[in-house]
């Protein structure tokens, strides 16, 4: 792994495949390090001819930790946020965005594929309207703009996803067994590769302070519906019909709002990548991004 010089902070990044291939940068969501993208899917996607980038979202992981911002309140965010005020925040999710392209910068790649997940597709969709040059075409999975008029997360999951984690490790990787269980929709938790997972992210970087940052980043721009129109990257969008975080709703306005997005709902996938389904989405992937080649 290494790092690299970001908008005056460091990304911790790895790269999986040959250099000369097709470049696909892989965003990761809400508090998850480039981890999420695990080494199966990086290499899969690479036995496919392409040069896999993936990488720790500041606040996160191995990059840089904001720890002098302190944790935002919330409460006032949303208020401000409400007024339809712009709050006072460490960043945003413009800034994550210019992160990820200061990586490419950083890489001397000047135009790839663009693949987010979850947060990391709110981040996607704003890096293709803010550097549109730099997207080969955009992938943006179980996802959403932000936009207030969507139905909300199921607040059963909400509850129980964002209330405090255990800072002991064998506590925390229990709790989060617990929850990841809760959102692999109709397909059986693999809780073997959960525990794996969960345990080595444990040890790579306990940090639960960036999270509630993140959060707050995700309240500017908040909606991005109103800019996602002047998209011109050929678009997919992947989600899951049982997603209780971001609804069928949200990914049919991405694809709606975006001209000439294609749009794939999978049967019984919900917020998570279970292996029964795992080949269908790298099977999506490569099949877009391989006809989008510059």
């Amino acid at each position: 792994m290494s790092k690299a010089k970001v908008n005056q902070i460091e990304i911790q990044y790895e790269t999986i495949g040959d250099p000369s291939s097709k470049p696909l940068l892989l965003i990761a969501g809400l508090g998850s390090q480039l981890l999420a993208w695990s080494d199966e899917i990086c290499e899969m996607i690479a036995e496919n001819g392409f040069y896999i980038i993936r990488f720790d979202n500041r606040d996160v992981g191995l990059s840089t930790k904001f720890d002098d911002a302190g944790i935002p309140d919330m409460m006032a965010i949303s208020a401000a946020y409400t007024r339809g005020e712009k709050p006072k925040l460490p960043y945003t999710l413009d800034d994550m965005a210019d992160d990820a392209i200061g990586l490419l910068d950083a890489l001397n790649i000047e135009s790839a594929h663009i693949c987010g997940a979850s947060m990391g597709g709110m981040i996607a969709q704003i890096i293709a309207y803010r550097h549109p040059s730099r997207v080969q075409s955009l992938i943006v999975m179980m996802s959403t703009t932000g936009n207030p008029a969507l139905p909300a997360a199921k607040p059963e999951i909400m509850a129980k996803f964002f209330a405090p984690v255990p800072s002991k490790r064998e506590a925390y990787i229990e709790e989060m067994i617990k929850r990841d269980s809760l959102i692999c929709g109709a397909f059986e938790y693999d809780e073997v590769e959960g525990r794996r997972y969960r345990t080595e992210e444990y040890d790579r970087s306990y940090y639960p302070e960036g999270i509630v940052r993140q959060m707050a980043a995700m309240a500017v721009p908040g909606n991005v519906k109103p800019y996602i129109f002047s998209i011109t990257a050929p678009t997919l969008v992947i989600h899951g019909k049982e997603d209780p975080f971001n609804s069928v709703d949200a990914a049919k306005e991405i694809a709606s709002t975006i001209p000439g997005a294609e749009l794939l709902l999978i049967d019984g996938m919900a917020h998570s990548f279970p292996r029964k389904i795992l080949q269908q989405i790298i099977d999506a992937i490569v099949s877009h991004c391989s006809k989008y080649n510059k």
